[in-house]
C-alpha cells in the first residue's frame, strides 16, 4: 500500500504537469503492455507533451480547483493522461496515431481551455493540422500574390525581349 508521502508526491507531480499543460487527453490504456505505454509516452514527448498513467483518485485531487477539473467526470477505470505542453493538439495527435497503428487503447475525452471534449471532439482535434502545417499554409497564402506579381512582370519582360529579338531579326534580313 502506498504511503501518504508517496501519494502527496504523485499529486504534486500531476499538479506540476497540469500547470504547464495547454490540453489534457484522457485515454483508457487497458490491454497495453508496458512497452506499448513506453512507446506512446516517447511519441507524446517528441511532440512536446507527456503521457502518464495515474490513479483516478490522485488525479481528481490534483485537478481540483484548476481549469482541468471537468476531466474528473471521465476519471473511471484504467485511465492515463496525455499532456500537451507546447501545442494543445499534439497529445491528441500522438494518441490517435498510436491507436490507429496498434488498434489498442481508446480515447475517452479531453479538456481544452477548461471545456470537456467528448471522444468524437477529441478525435476531430487530432485531425487538425499542426502549428507548422498552419504556418506553412499561411506563408504560402501570403507569398502567393507576390509570386503572381513576379510571374506577371517576368512574362511581360519575356514578351518584350522576344518582340525586340523578332524586330532585330526582321531588320537584319
Amino acid at each position: 500500500m502506498a504511503t501518504k508521502a508517496f501519494k502527496e508526491q504523485k499529486i504534486d507531480a500531476i499538479k506540476a504537469k497540469i500547470e504547464k499543460a495547454q490540453s489534457v487527453v484522457i485515454t483508457e490504456y487497458q490491454g497495453l503492455t508496458v512497452e506499448e505505454i513506453t512507446k506512446l509516452r516517447r511519441e507524446t514527448q517528441k511532440l512536446g507533451g507527456d503521457y502518464m498513467v495515474t490513479k483516478n483518485t490522485l488525479a481528481k485531487i490534483a485537478v481540483k480547483g484548476t481549469e482541468y477539473e471537468p476531466l474528473t467526470e471521465k476519471l473511471s477505470g484504467p485511465i492515463a493522461l496525455a499532456f500537451g505542453f507546447e501545442d494543445p493538439v499534439s497529445p491528441a495527435k500522438a494518441v490517435a496515431k498510436f491507436i490507429k497503428e496498434t488498434k489498442k487503447a481508446t480515447i475517452v475525452g479531453a479538456v481544452l481551455d477548461g471545456k470537456l471534449l467528448t471522444e468524437a471532439e477529441t478525435k476531430a482535434l487530432a485531425e487538425l493540422p499542426s502549428k507548422e502545417e498552419l504556418y506553412a499554409k499561411l506563408l504560402g497564402s501570403i507569398n502567393s500574390p507576390a509570386s503572381g506579381i513576379a510571374n506577371s512582370i517576368n512574362a511581360v519582360l519575356s514578351q518584350l525581349t522576344r518582340a525586340m529579338a523578332a524586330v532585330r531579326d526582321q531588320k537584319a534580313a
